[in-house]
Parts: structure tokens; sequence; C-alpha cells
């Protein structure tokens, strides 16, 4: 495994994420494709086989069960001072009128019942999950700055939101001299490449490092455009971020496979690589229903892509509508 720093912080983090949401305690509401408890230990302990340190989750993934799974199975396999782990606030966890959103009462009392169901004193990475247009940005800038201050977060980050509010945070958070922002969970892969026209940037000039969700969409850069998978029949929001640009996303597919066989490597690891590529992008959070998958995840870090290959799968993209910030 390979580590670098997450944006402009000393945290070293493996160039790979474990996106938790999967590794539950079973099936619950649309997800079908969620494991048990007992499933899900094999994955997690073989991330950290791998050298895998940082995990991604949240207090919304499979009504905190995974929040429960992914502390209970580090706390039996790796020291708490060894592993990084992102958890996330803003999605409805409970009924009610506080029961999500960004409000400082919403944060104060989802940082608590989050480090409970981890069984942790702190979490590396406190994320709000997406922007809340009902809440001042200054009050929940000044909440998770206090977060931070209780020792309750090590470090603040920010998913999926125009380039414009991430910016207007961190000026925020720079004028009151509040814990900033240093990680950006944004959607970003071969299929949809929108965020390269100004969150990329940004994120550059600020030093946040990027940290991009689905960066196999969803499974579609792993395998033949006709191909389906458990999860994509069951999972209502694939059609959301893929359904808008068919016949150009699946020439995209179609080159890249072609360029994985040509390299003699597989399409995830080859579409990986392509992300691990661009500027700020230190660690893409990967899912696996398989534990051969991590295996070969992880064989992507060492790739490098030389400039004709990288022109060769990024030729046939078209504009995309924006997505995933719901």
């Amino acid at each position: 495994m390979i580590y670098a720093k997450l944006g402009k912080t000393g945290l070293d983090v493996s160039r790979l994420c474990l996106g938790c949401m999967p590794y539950a305690k079973g099936p619950t509401g649309s997800h079908g494709w969620l494991f048990t408890e007992e499933e899900s230990r094999p994955f997690l302990r073989k991330a950290l086989d791998l050298g895998i340190n940082f995990f991604d989750t949240a207090n919304a993934y499979a009504g905190g069960a995974s929040e429960e799974v992914l502390g209970a199975t580090l706390k039996g396999f790796a020291p708490r001072e060894d592993v990084v782990v992102l958890t996330k606030v803003f999605n409805r966890v409970r009924p009610g009128p506080n029961g999500a959103g960004l409000s400082r009462k919403a944060i104060m009392a989802e940082i608590d019942a989050s480090l409970k169901r981890l069984q942790m004193d702190y979490v590396d990475v406190y994320m709000i999950h997406r922007w809340d247009y009902a809440t001042p940005i200054e009050e929940t800038l000044e909440a998770l700055n206090d977060v931070v201050k209780a020792g309750k977060a090590r470090y603040l980050g920010a998913s999926s939101m125009h380039a414009w509010q991430l910016s207007k945070a961190i000026q925020i958070q720079r004028a009151n001299g509040w814990s900033r922002f240093v990680a950006m969970q944004n959607h970003i892969n071969l299929l949809y490449r929108e965020e390269e026209r100004e969150m990329l940037p940004l994120c550059a000039e600020e030093g946040v490092g990027v940290i991009p969700w689905s960066p196999l969409a969803r499974g579609r850069l792993t395998r033949p455009w006709q191909a389906g998978s458990a999860r994509e029949k069951s999972d209502g929001y694939t059609p959301v971020l893929y359904s808008r640009a068919y016949e150009s996303d699946r020439l995209v597919v179609e080159r890249l496979i072609t360029v994985a066989a040509g390299l003699g490597r597989s399409p995830a690891q080859v579409a990986l690589a392509w992300l691990l590529g661009k500027g700020p992008v230190v660690a893409p959070v990967i899912g696996a229903t398989r534990l051969e998958h991590l295996e070969d995840l992880s064989q992507a870090v060492e790739l490098t892509l030389d400039p004709a290959t990288r022109a060769a799968l990024e030729e046939l993209y078209e504009p995309h509508a924006v997505t995933g910030f719901t």
C-alpha cells in the first residue's frame, strides 16, 4: 500500500479508502445488498491486511449499524491509533424536526451518537454529508469547530457541494480562525467528470484532499456495459446518477475495457489509476462485495498511466448534467 497526506495536513492515509456502507447488520430499506455483521468482518480484516488504514462511514448508513459494525470490528483487529475513521452528519437519522441537518443542536447530538456507536473517543475526520440550505453556514461551521476543540474530531471534511459553497465555507473558517475543511468527498469518475471544472482546481488551490465517492461508477467501470449486478438492480440511486448519458457512457466503458486489456490489467484497476493521477485526489472511496475485489483494487495504487493512455480514456467523454448533490 502507498500512503499520502490528506490535503494540507500531516495525516497519512492509504491511497484507497474503504467505504463501509455495505457493512452493517443485514438488509435494510432499499439497500438489499447490505452484509450482516458476521459477513462484514472479513472485508474489514482484508482491508487492514492490504494496508488500508482509511475507513469511511456515516451516521445514516443502515440507521447507524454501519458505524456499529465498523467500530466493533476495528476494536478487535487494529489499535485505534493505527486507523483513520471518517464519519458524516446531515442525513435524517430519526424522526422529528431536529433529526437531520447541520444545526448546532443536530451536530452536537450526532457526534456523540456516532462516537457511541463506533465505540471511540474521537473520529479522525468529521464530514458534513451535504450542504444544509436551512441552516446558516456560520452556525454549522462554529459548531464543527467546537467539535474539534472538544477533542471529538481531529479534522473536518465536506461532501458534494458547489465549488462556490466550499470556497465560501473555507473563507468563513479562515476569517474566524476556525478549524478548516481539509477533505472533500465528491462525485468523480471516468463517467462523471464535471468536478474537474471548478471543484478540483479549488481543492488544489486550498490544499483540500479529494476522496471521491463512487470512483467506479457504482460498478459500471468494472465490467462490460451490458453486464449487471445485484446492487445495480436494487439500488435506486444508480439510475439517478447514470441514466442521462447512456450512449456516451457506453463508449467510455468500452474504451476502458480495451485499454485495460492492452495493459493486462482489470478495468477497475485502470479506472482507479486514472483517478489517482488527478492532482488533489488522495484516496478514492472504494466498495467491495467480494474479497477478491479488494485484492484487485489494491493493485491500482502502483499503476501509473502515461499521458497517451490517459488521453485515450478521456477522449470520448461528453459533458453531463450536474448530479450527486442530493
